[in-house]
């Protein structure tokens, strides 16, 4: 895979399932509008696939209870409105869309009502005059002339999003047949109201927000319900951590995800929890299906899916993303104990529940997501978006188990490059660091493997897929089993003839930068050079700079502003003496822009062979979801550093 290739990145998104109709929009990079693209396509259940829309920007299919409308997010070419998504529907025998919605700032993904007419979702309303809003006076102000933000607490922007004081994601209720020309939210603009599912009667909206209605800034998060003509919202469940994707039974249990922060607010596992909501008497007491200690539910594939006795569930494990079956009368059942619907060494990323038909979007370690039919015998996949990508060649994965010097097992895998060797290599780190690398094609390392490098990647203590004690181990240890779990395997990796122990280097982002920086303080005279991005090097900054500081540095290092500086690489700076990369984006607000400017000013200051690259106009996701160009532009010098230091 060359830096180019990520154009056929082809992924497909969630997929709306109603009986014989089974649609997906497919987005992928295209370099030259710079820009992501998407359209929705029909999946045959009988394999192929079909345009249905032509895009270039729509997504987010949802499919009506009874099967004759269509609801998706389109976003044109132009400004404001006309260049955010709006709501669309479409009849599901063809036909042309008709708009629903001229929101300044867009709408989010659409909810059906059981009545198949009316559609819920959220959508950020922003202030008078501002983000190309008239204000009192009738002008627009540009950006820079906009008055200024008055900013009373600590949550008043998100990486990836901007202010969010001044834009509160509100819910609306529209109706599809006649639709309101400037809908009215139905909650307040005190707080972010989010992930919307309709009562099974259909009279009200059930939804996530903070507690006391946002008065103060809380990660947590409680759900909400509120009639559907509107009125005061009521609390159904105080969350006992964070909570998302509430999804109704067809009895009426309330089934959604939540996290416990008893223990720890950070690396907290994601579990099913149930409840029987008594509207207009106060909130009830939720019980835990999953284990805290074995289940981690991966929310992003979808919410909880109630199947008869069962709900369905993605849950990670050990590089896996998992399709199980929960109990609806589980306690605190562990991993073990969940039927498995779907496992492979593979990544299932989402899927959706009609009848007796599954469907699921799964990517493997050669393929970045495929629609595929799951049931009682072998998975069919349904659609082969990856051939290109795997027409230009996708190296193998291989698994790699090892050990700590303190017995603990350490798991991961390496991608080798084409020929006989020795190849020089490539220790590549993850960020969260509470995530997992996955047995998924990871187009860092295809691109990599491509240009002649070796890559060692896995999961080390802290990583998320092995269990919350795993997860907890670095809790006020950052930089100490991790760091030995890393160089564990990489000296596991090593041992391969094939490989060029004289020829190693190091290279994360965010948690990962972190630990490139620490690695190459510490551990210097393993590596040729050090590539460190998007990276958290002074924590005592982190806490007020970061859009997560004020409790992501408290939760992980503690507040003690020395054992801050001692966690911190910058303290470190002065130790490192091989060539180093830092990079960073220049509207980073989760691992702010300072956090390179002082890196680099010390390094370069103790005399280090230093370099900054700073990509404008771009959040902490650059790698991710950047702009198309700056992706590529960013792998091509990442390989110019590699072929100068190796």
């Amino acid at each position: 895979m060359r830096p180019a290739d990520i154009e056929d990145l082809v992924v497909p998104g969630r997929p709306a399932l109603r009986g014989n109709l089974l649609l997906t929009a497919l987005s992928k990079p295209d370099l030259k509008a710079d820009a992501a693209r998407s359209a929705l396509r029909r999946v045959s259940l009988d394999g192929g696939e079909s345009a249905w829309t032509h895009g270039p920007r729509d997504s987010a299919p949802s499919i009506s209870p009874d099967g004759r409308w269509v609801a998706f997010l389109r976003a044109g070419e132009g400004k404001g409105a006309d260049g955010s998504p709006q709501l669309h529907v479409m009849p599901s025998d063809g036909g042309e869309a008709r708009r629903l919605t001229s929101l300044h700032l867009g709408a989010g993904e659409p909810v059906w009502a059981p009545d198949s007419r009316r559609i819920a979702f959220t959508a950020r309303v922003p202030e008078a005059g501002r983000y190309g809003t008239e204000d009192a006076d009738g002008e627009t102000p540009e950006p820079a002339a906009e008055a200024p933000r008055r900013i009373t607490r600590m949550d008043y922007r998100l990486d990836d999003v901007g202010f969010v004081r001044d834009r509160v994601q509100r819910l609306f209720v529209v109706d599809a047949a006649e639709p309101a020309e400037a809908p009215e939210p139905l909650t307040g603009a005190g707080f972010d109201a989010s992930h919307p599912v309709w009562t099974p009667d259909g009279t009200r909206v059930v939804f996530v927000a903070p507690p006391e209605w946002g008065a103060a800034e809380s990660d947590f998060r409680d759900v909400c319900a509120i009639s559907a003509e509107g009125g005061e919202p009521e609390v159904l469940v105080r969350g006992e951590g964070f909570c998302e994707r509430p999804a109704f039974g067809a009895d009426g249990t309330l089934f959604y995800f939540g996290q416990s922060f008893a223990e720890h607010r950070e690396a907290a596992m994601t579990g099913l929890y149930a409840a029987t909501p008594e509207f207009g008497a106060g909130p009830v007491k939720a019980r835990r299906l999953t284990d805290i200690e074995t289940v981690d539910c991966e929310a992003s594939a979808g919410a909880p899916a109630p199947r008869g006795a069962d709900v369905l569930v993605a849950v990670r494990n050990r590089g896996a993303v998992e399709l199980r079956a929960v109990s609806v009368d589980a306690a605190d059942a562990p991993l073990a104990d969940l039927a498995v619907v779907y496992a492979d060494r593979t990544a299932l990323r989402s899927f959706s529940y009609d009848g007796s038909v599954l469907a699921a979007v799964i990517a493997t370690p050669s393929t970045a997501g495929e629609v595929v039919l799951l049931g009682d015998g072998e998975p069919r996949v349904l659609t082969d978006y990856s051939k290109p990508l795997r027409d230009k060649g996708i190296r193998p994965m291989i698994e790699l188990e090892t050990t700590a010097p303190d017995g603990y097992p350490v798991h991961g895998w390496l991608v080798l490059p084409e020929g006989e060797g020795p190849h020089p290599v490539l220790r590549v780190i993850h960020g969260g660091p509470f995530t997992q690398q996955e047995w998924a094609v990871f187009d860092e390392a295809q691109v990599y493997a491509a240009a002649g490098y070796a890559v060692v990647v896995g999961n080390p203590r802290g990583s998320a897929g092995y269990g919350q004690t795993h997860g907890h181990a670095i809790t006020h240890g950052f930089g100490t089993v991790d760091v030995d779990d890393v160089l564990a395997l990489l000296d596991k990796a090593l041992e391969r003839p094939d490989l060029d122990a004289s020829r190693v280097g190091v290279m994360g982002g965010s948690y990962g930068g972190f630990m490139t920086s620490w690695l190459a303080a510490h551990h210097g005279g393993r590596f040729k050079a050090a590539w460190s991005e998007r990276a958290v090097n002074a924590w005592d900054s982190m806490v007020g700079s970061s859009d997560i500081g004020y409790f992501f540095v408290d939760a992980y290092i503690g507040s003690d502003p020395e054992v801050q500086r001692d966690r911190s690489p910058l303290s470190y700076a002065d130790r490192i003496e091989i060539p180093f990369a830092v990079v960073h984006s220049e509207q980073d607000w989760r691992c702010p822009l300072e956090q390179a400017e002082r890196m680099f000013v010390a390094l370069r200051r103790a005399g280090a062979p230093a370099e900054m690259l700073l990509f404008p106009g771009e959040g902490h996701e650059l790698t991710r979801s950047g702009r198309p160009r700056h992706r590529v532009q960013r792998f091509e010098a990442v390989l110019e550093w590699w072929a100068r230091h190796l």
